[in-house]
C-alpha cells in the first residue's frame, strides 16, 4: 500500500475528499482529550475565588467547549456532522505551574469517531 492509499481523506489522485462512512457499522464511539492553559498564579487565584471581572470564567469556558463540540463539522474540513449523545467537560485548577486543565469526553452512536470533537472542545474551552 502506497502512502496515499493509506490516507483515507485523499483519493487515488491525491485530492482531499470526505470519507464515505455509510458502509461502516454503527457503534458506540467515545473519545477523550485533555489540554491545559498555563497562567500567572494571581490570575488562577482570581479565577478560583470568583474575582474575575468577566464573571464565571470556568462556566463560560465549559459552555464554549460544549458548543464547539457541536460545531466541529463546521470548523474542521472534511469532518462529518455527528449525532452526539454526550459531552463532558472538566476544568480543574492546578498549581506548579499555575494552570487550568481541561479534560473532555465526547460520545455518539454512529459510523465514525468523535476524536476531532473532543480535541475541538479542549481547544476552544
Amino acid at each position: 500500500m502506497s502512502g496515499l492509499d493509506s490516507l483515507s481523506h485523499f483519493n487515488v489522485l491525491g485530492e482531499a475528499h470526505m470519507v464515505d462512512v455509510g458502509g461502516k457499522t454503527v457503534t458506540n464511539r467515545v473519545a477523550l482529550a485533555a489540554g491545559e492553559i498555563v497562567m500567572a498564579v494571581a490570575t488562577l487565584e482570581c479565577i478560583e475565588s470568583g474575582r474575575m471581572g468577566k464573571g464565571d470564567v470556568l462556566g463560560v469556558a465549559r459552555i464554549a467547549a460544549i458548543q464547539a463540540t457541536k460545531k466541529t463539522w463546521e470548523l474542521i474540513p472534511l469532518a462529518h456532522s455527528l449525532p452526539l449523545t454526550g459531552v463532558e467537560v472538566e476544568l480543574t485548577p492546578a498549581y506548579d505551574p499555575a494552570r487550568i486543565v481541561c479534560r473532555t469526553e465526547v460520545r455518539c452512536v454512529g459510523q465514525t469517531g468523535v476524536e476531532m470533537e473532543a480535541l475541538t472542545a479542549v481547544s476552544v474551552g
